[in-house]
């Protein structure tokens, strides 16, 4: 079993930058393909970007793609979303998952929120105007 935490979110105007962190318990990220899918209120859960904790490599949405970037320390076993450029319609609340990385052959799949099976509770952040 997986507990994921994620922590870092607020409120920030538009144009700024916030850091989201995912920190796990129970075990490592290195089975897993770590993603960030964020919801707002009334609107689907849309993926965000995600990352393969063992080689690093990286899923971007196209809606985010050069504003928000996605890191792993591998010291303290964390995953990063970093935002930037922050919009109002940005507005979500956050969540981390992992998917086994068996399940993830590419972006289809990294991107595919039923692919993942562990959660976070989720983490507000509210871009404002």
């Amino acid at each position: 079993q997986v507990q994921l935490v994620e922590s870092g979110g607020g409120l920030v105007q538009a144009g700024g930058s916030l850091r989201l962190s995912c920190a796990a318990s129970g075990r490592t990220f290195s089975p897993y393909v770590m993603g960030w899918f964020r919801q707002a209120p009334g609107k689907e859960r849309e993926f965000v970007g995600g990352i393969t904790w063992s080689t690093g490599s990286k899923y971007y949405a196209t809606s985010v793609n050069g504003r928000f970037t996605i890191s792993r320390d591998i010291v303290v076993n964390t995953v990063d979303l970093r935002l930037k450029s922050l919009k109002p319609e940005d507005t979500a609340v956050y969540y981390c998952a992992a998917a086994p990385v068996g399940k993830i052959r590419g972006y289809s799949d990294a991107s595919n929120r039923y692919r993942y099976d562990y959660w976070g509770q989720g983490t507000q952040v509210t871009g404002s105007s």
